[in-house]
């Protein structure tokens, strides 16, 4: 007869502290990050600014946790964020798995962006490319296919900026989330679209 496995009870105690730990640790990277990254947040909120104002649009991509993230960027564009406004032209390219897994099963993972910003992107769009890690090869190449279009990028990352930071040029801004956690970097991640979000609307609206 096979012996029945004995779960012992969590430890309540325990599981308060590590989350109290996981608060603070937040709190103490979101202070440390303020006046890191606010000169380049509110550098990338008038690149679109001037976009939407020359009706042009954001195009804005990521994986995984980072495409959760440019999804709701663009759900907060187009549909409103705090106020309320006509929706603004923004595309999430993560969303459409018919056109994403085309391109990777005819070409390439990588592709799968860049293709996507050549024949949607035009001269005067800006294009959000969201990377944790900074090394995500189809959102760097989304990068590159977005300067041939003459396309303003903002690269959203972590971890000491990655490769991505080496391929920004010209009014490219790179917003770099000082820590080397994913889930520390992705929680400042969602404060920068927020105050991207925040910056487009008190522009385009006034102060509300």
């Amino acid at each position: 007869m096979a012996k029945s496995s004995v779960q012992t009870a969590p430890d309540s105690n325990a599981q308060i502290a590590r989350i109290r730990n996981i608060f603070q640790e937040s709190i103490l990277n979101t202070r440390n990050s303020i006046e890191l990254l606010a000169p380049s947040i509110a550098q990338a909120a008038a690149h679109m600014i001037q976009a939407l104002l020359s009706d042009r649009k954001i195009l804005v991509c990521g994986n995984g946790g980072s495409a959760a993230d440019a999804q709701h960027f663009s759900a907060e564009l187009l549909n409103r964020f705090e106020r309320e406004r006509p929706g603004l032209p923004c595309i999430s390219l993560t969303t459409d798995t018919s056109t994403i897994t085309a391109i990777g099963n005819d070409y390439h993972f990588d592709d799968i962006f860049s293709k996507q910003v050549r024949a949607l992107g035009q001269a005067g769009d800006v294009l959000l490319g969201i990377t944790t890690s900074g090394n995500s090869r189809n959102v760097i190449r989304a990068v590159e296919a977005a300067h041939e279009r003459g396309i303003v990028c903002v690269a959203l990352n972590g971890r000491g900026g990655g490769e991505i930071a080496a391929v920004l040029s010209g009014n490219d801004v790179n917003i770099c989330a000082p820590n080397a956690s994913t889930a520390r970097t992705q929680e400042v991640h969602g404060i920068v679209i927020h105050c991207l979000c925040d910056l487009i609307d008190y522009q385009l609206l006034g102060q509300g």
